[in-house]
């Protein structure tokens, strides 16, 4: 739907005004006309096409996540497995706990006697969780967390493997030194992304200069300040890989006050892919968190009929290629 909306140069609720025909909204006819062809355009199916005929049972499957109002990416995840689940004839039951244990054994108990199809136990950080042992009775997966003992089946997000994507690429477009602006090193994702950035340098022969190594904070302010910094050294950085968007804008910020020219003196790589990426100056390369995918995934294997596998998938972060990691940006 949001490419329906970019397509259309319209905000995704208009299209979603438009596609649920609530004739009642002020949108003009013009208006409607573009949603329309942008959706013909693009092959978009909306939700409901696929559902199965109506009057079959409606299944049920359980999300329980610790946030939701904290990051969009939660309703990333939600669409997907609301998406997903629909296009089987189930129905999708969501609940935000806040990490109360004593909420979420009260909700388990409810889903046991609901008769749920299966239950999506999630983080909006991907960390190490210790879910209520009621979750056993259910048919569970742990999405974007992982649990300490291993008695779940996991699916998480490749950080390191992104880490190393975007790394790569800054390797591959000719830069040679190469900064590295981290996250809050408490996060699992900041201390992977880390290592897939070392781990790149490494297999490309580069050595690792501990002065191009600044702690961030995941947010813009941490991003300029530590820009300011790499770029007062006396051999500063070629290219600057900031450990999320949010840091990048900061980047640019900092980079854009220094006089200096994104991707033409310092390339520059975020890693999230939010939306502010692809209307920075020039088009911020970035990495994708697969939320939509893990979602999808996770719905798959709880309605499937065989058992979970009881193992951790990573899903592959890829590349978001535009252009300021180049050295040819204008």
């Amino acid at each position: 739907m949001n490419d329906v909306a970019l397509r259309a140069g319209v905000s995704q609720s208009t299209v979603s005004f438009v596609l649920n025909g609530q004739e009642d909204m002020r949108i003009s006819s013009e208006t409607r006309s573009r949603v329309l062809q942008a959706v013909r355009d693009l092959g978009y199916r909306p939700r409901s096409a696929g559902r199965p005929p109506a009057g079959a049972g409606h299944g049920v499957i359980g999300l329980m996540v610790d946030e939701i109002a904290t990051s969009h990416f939660a309703a990333i995840s939600i669409d997907a497995i609301q998406s997903a689940a629909w296009k089987e004839n189930v129905v999708l039951e969501t609940v935000m706990t806040g990490g109360d244990k004593e909420y979420e054994r009260a909700i388990l108990r409810k889903w046991s006697a609901d008769r749920v199809r299966g239950v999506i136990y999630s983080s909006i950080l991907t960390r190490m969780v210790s879910p209520p042992d009621l979750l056993a009775n259910h048919k569970c997966l742990l999405m974007n967390c992982y649990d300490r003992k291993g008695r779940y089946a996991s699916i998480v997000p490749g950080e390191c493997q992104g880490g190393e994507r975007a790394a790569r690429a800054l390797i591959d477009a000719g830069h040679r030194r190469i900064a590295f602006i981290t996250g809050e090193p408490w996060m699992d994702a900041a201390r992977l992304r880390r290592e897939g950035f070392e781990q790149a340098l490494a297999d490309a022969g580069l050595q690792l200069d501990p002065e191009l190594i600044v702690e961030g904070n995941f947010l813009a302010s941490g991003g300029r300040s530590a820009t300011l910094q790499l770029m007062n050294r006396s051999n500063p950085p070629e290219a600057i890989f900031c450990s999320n968007d949010l840091t990048a804008v900061g980047c640019y910020e900092a980079l854009k006050e220094l006089g200096l020219k994104i991707g033409i003196d310092v390339g520059v790589m975020g890693y999230d892919d939010q939306e502010i990426a692809q209307h920075l100056h020039p088009t911020l390369t970035t990495v994708l968190l697969p939320h939509a995918e893990m979602g999808q995934l996770a719905t798959e294997q709880i309605l499937a009929d065989q058992e979970i596998p009881l193992k951790q998938v990573e899903v592959a972060c890829p590349l978001v290629e535009r252009v300021s990691h180049l050295r040819s940006t204008s």
